[in-house]
């Protein structure tokens, strides 16, 4: 599926974002110290987006597999000469 707008990124362009997302979430949270209760509260904010940025990493991902599987199948329903 492409985008026809240059303004609506694509899901493998969210797919990018969301990978650096992760990785700069995971940063923030396994490093430094907590020197403060403000760190801790900031800290998992940081873990709660770090969450929810995996959540949707992991439900774009499972979106692109079954279109691809669904893509597969009709190639070989066409192949195979099967109506639907």
């Amino acid at each position: 599926m492409t985008n026809d707008s240059d303004d609506v990124p694509g899901r493998d362009e969210i797919l990018d974002l969301l990978e650096d997302g992760i990785a700069e979430a995971h940063e923030k949270v396994t490093s430094g110290r907590v020197y403060n209760p403000e760190n801790e509260k900031v800290r998992i904010q940081w873990i709660r987006a770090l969450a929810y940025a995996s959540g949707q990493y992991r439900q774009l991902i499972k979106d692109k597999e079954l279109e691809e599987i669904h893509e597969r199948i009709e190639a070989l329903e066409e192949r195979e000469g099967v109506d639907r």
